[in-house]
């Protein structure tokens, strides 16, 4: 079906999904441009790339069958580090996933060979993961966190080789291992179930001895489980002797700095000063490591701020005095989803898009202010073909406002219009506004698409975030339901013709608007949440205590798990749905969707399973993400009568 005053060619899922790349962690050093490209149409093989300047050629440096990958705490990130040895030459230090080993890469040689740090599993097990590490060249080593028999722990390897040693062992999860300038100061974050490390996580340090051990490593800013105070905090920094983090006790993740904090003794207390009091956040929520809101350049500091829903690029201009706050200096550019800074001498450079620009590497020079940008793969639409997002305000569950994107179907939105709602996954995360194909998939079909940043999203501070404490399936679920009822009340869409469709949590989202309200006539769940109660008990490490905040302490609460899980009222659902599953996912079982699935049948109601042997939790492979986009349209159009 096409909107009418339509004349745009739908947008195929070859051209969508499938060969464009993820661009994650850039980093600079020596002006050289480092980068991770995971590649779909290499089954999702991640690969380190480089440039020596704006307008050179990127060069792959880990070609053939390298597969960059960390898998601690499952979602891994901060897979490879970049930095300089003792020696000063440049290295880059990652993890390979075939044998789950750090590697060192010499890159001031065109050419080199990887040579293998640590010492492969001998009987074909991981019984440990590494990764989100640091080059320490004071000692010549790497500092990272290991995962191993169920706890963390932050360890040194050499450079030269060797087991990975124990600098610290914290009570439960660790990660953003931060060396100062000097290399005489360790910051770090630590976090405790039940709590996950946005919602009460603390900054720790400790003074580096001689010898490369830690001496006294203590807290200094950030909250524990217990403690009065509720805070979360991000990305600890060093800008020279400050340390800087993210600081969410005052409502947003503002920035706060320590001065002097890298000449500070083991037993002096941390003197914490507010830079820039805004509402605003900047961080995000700590799911993987390599993540970067702050960057600095050596004299500049830089961050990322996210206002209302959309991020921007700036500059701190530091207070002269203690005690005053610092200012924001936006830098211009027309990027609004920005993520992973970096910066050296003058130079910075993130992962931007806009809303009719595709994800690619923005760098910018401070002291001109020109910009360039580089996007992944060619846009394959005409800027007027876009659907750009609409920032939609409606009144969601308890009458709060609440926000979503909107994106009008080709031609416009029309009475008659089919919806698609997104539910983003999480549920501790956000709908974006940078160019999303697989959104314009849509919209070119003749679809209205609304990503709903429902109650428990991140970029609105931490009461917007709060909103879902104990709320799980329930103000998720309203806020999706009523994002649907707006554009319906406004014209914009037919009340008989909207879907839903979410992934991981955004699936369990989905289930429960299908369960749970009469707003939806069809479905899709993406490796899904259908039984919290088996979730409780039967998922890994890292979200092992997730639910207690989401739902209620696990097994106390068990009657509101069972309330609100989709499998114990599949008989509620009377629509059609479509499930895709990874038999390989560890965080939510496939069992999950099989059951539900089978419930469903069982009751008479539409039902396909699309099941993929080697994926796991979030498809890497481009050919299963074009199958299941494929599929989910044609399911839809189907039951649409489209």
């Amino acid at each position: 079906m096409a909107s009418p005053g339509s004349s745009s060619a739908p947008l195929s899922a070859a051209l969508v999904l499938g060969k464009t790349p993820s661009l994650k962690e850039p980093h600079l050093l020596g002006g050289v441009l480092y980068w991770l490209e995971q590649r779909p149409h290499e089954r999702g093989r991640t690969t380190l790339m480089a440039r020596s300047g704006p307008t050179a050629a990127a060069v792959e440096l880990t070609p053939g069958d390298w597969n960059l990958r960390c898998r601690v705490h499952e979602y891994g990130g901060g897979a490879c580090a970049i930095g300089r040895r003792a020696t000063g030459d440049a290295v880059a230090v990652f993890v390979h996933d075939s044998d789950r080993c750090l590697w060192l890469l010499p890159l001031d040689a065109p050419g080199s060979t990887p040579r293998r740090l640590t010492t492969p599993s001998d009987n074909g097990r991981f019984p440990a993961a590494l990764g989100g590490g640091v080059i320490d060249p004071r000692h010549d080593r790497w500092i990272g966190v290991m995962e191993a028999d169920g706890r963390d722990t932050l360890v040194a390897v050499a450079l030269t080789g060797g087991a990975p040693q124990p600098l610290h062992a914290p009570a439960d999860f660790c990660g953003y291992p931060s060396l100062s300038p000097a290399g005489n100061q360790l910051a770090w974050v630590e976090w405790q179930q039940p709590c996950m490390p946005w919602e009460r996580s603390q900054v720790w340090l400790a003074p580096v001895d001689p010898d490369g051990s830690l001496a006294s490593p203590r807290p200094v800013a950030g909250s524990a489980p217990g403690d009065a105070e509720a805070c979360s905090v991000f990305q600890p920094l060093w800008a020279g002797d400050q340390l800087v983090v993210s600081n969410d006790r005052s409502g947003f993740w503002n920035l706060e700095c320590w001065r002097q904090a890298a000449q500070a003794s083991a037993s002096a207390a941390p003197k914490w000063e507010p830079l820039l009091p805004m509402e605003a956040d900047y961080a995000m929520p700590q799911w993987v490591f390599g993540m970067s809101t702050l960057a600095w350049d050596g004299e500049q500091l830089l961050a990322l701020a996210c206002r209302q829903g959309s991020w921007e690029l700036g500059q701190v201009l530091m207070p002269k005095q203690p005690g005053s706050a610092g200012q924001w200096q936006v830098l211009p550019q027309p990027f609004t989803d920005l993520a992973e800074l970096c910066a050296e001498q003058g130079q910075l450079a993130c992962v931007a898009s806009s809303a009719r620009e595709p994800s690619g590497l923005l760098e910018l020079e401070l002291s001109s202010g020109r910009w360039r940008h580089q996007s992944a793969a060619p846009c394959p639409l005409k800027p007027e073909a876009i659907s750009q997002p609409e920032a939609l305000w409606f009144s969601g569950h308890g009458g709060q406002p609440t926000h979503a994107w909107y994106y009008p179907p080709a031609g416009g939105g029309h009475p008659e219009a089919p919806l698609l709602v997104k539910g983003h996954s999480g549920p501790t995360s956000m709908a974006r506004t940078g160019l999303s194909l697989g959104i314009q998939f849509w919209t070119s079909r003749g679809w209205g698409v609304v990503d709903v940043n429902y109650g428990g999203s991140t970029g609105f501070g931490r009461a917007y975030r709060e909103r879902l404490n104990r709320q799980w399936g329930v103000v998720d679920v309203a806020d999706c339901a009523a994002a649907a009822q707006a554009l319906v009340a406004r014209g914009l869409a037919s009340a008989e013709r909207i879907a839903i469709e979410g992934g991981s949590a955004g699936g369990f989202t989905a289930l429960a608007a299908l369960c749970f309200t009469d707003t939806f006539r069809a479905g899709a769940s993406r490796y899904g949440v259908a039984d919290l109660t088996a979730l409780a008990s039967d998922t890994h490490r890292f979200e092992a205590r997730y639910l207690d905040g989401l739902v209620g302490p696990w097994p106390v609460a068990k009657a509101t798990y069972e309330e609100r899980s989709p499998l114990q009222h599949a008989d509620r659902i009377r629509c059609p749905v479509i499930f895709f599953q990874g038999l390989e996912d560890v965080v939510v079982p496939p069992e999950q969707t099989e059951r539900m699935a089978a419930e469903l049948k069982a009751n008479g109601i539409p039902v396909e399973v699309h099941l993929f042997p080697e994926e796991g939790h979030g498809f890497r492979n481009g050919a299963t993400q074009i199958q299941v986009l494929e599929a989910t349209e044609a399911f839809f159009r189907r039951h649409f009568q489209l």
